[in-house]
């Protein structure tokens, strides 16, 4: 018993360190066997095996009174059972997308205010809204533009940069 206790604690102790040390191991063994075992052999997937197996066969030997052997059959099993929840919940949130990040692009048609005047020969400053967050432009416009006065995005020719124009009242 006290082996199997050992194996449980040992699993938790390697999915402390594997939270700690978050991918740290996770390419050393990446392409194994033809890439059959990419994710398998990931630190979480591995303690969990590890602790299910030892504790379980705690349990069973306990619960239902099997000996080495068969405790050692129902640890590797609720290990396998475990290792698989953990490959397919770590799946699952590999593939979960957030949305993209807002590009300059995403500014053309937006409306925002001046900061610094726009003269027509050179740069003022824009504030405009992009992905939910306030954010200062250098703008350039055909026409002067005075402090104050909102604007439309036309173009952004770098990804500080855009070309404004006054809104027409």
């Amino acid at each position: 018993m006290a082996w199997f206790l050992g194996i449980g604690i040992g699993g938790v102790v390697l999915l402390a360190l594997s939270l700690v040390f978050d991918g740290l191991l996770d390419g050393v063994v990446d392409g194994a066997l033809g890439g059959g075992l990419d994710g398998w052999l990931s630190l979480p997937v591995v303690a969990g095996f590890l602790a299910m197996t030892g504790f379980g066969a705690v349990i069973a030997q306990f619960a239902a009174g099997l000996g080495p052997a068969g405790a050692i059959g129902v640890g590797a099993l609720s290990g396998a059972g475990t290792a698989w929840l953990t490959y397919r919940f770590s799946r699952a949130l590999m593939r979960d997308q957030t949305g993209s990040a807002p590009t300059e692009n995403d500014l053309i048609g937006t409306s925002g205010s001046v900061v610094t005047a726009i003269p027509a020969d050179g740069f003022g400053e824009v504030l405009l809204h992009l992905g939910g967050q306030r954010a200062k432009y250098a703008a350039r416009s055909e026409v002067p533009v005075e402090r104050g006065a909102e604007v439309w995005v036309e173009a952004t020719p770098s990804a500080t940069s855009v070309l404004v124009r006054p809104v027409d009242c």
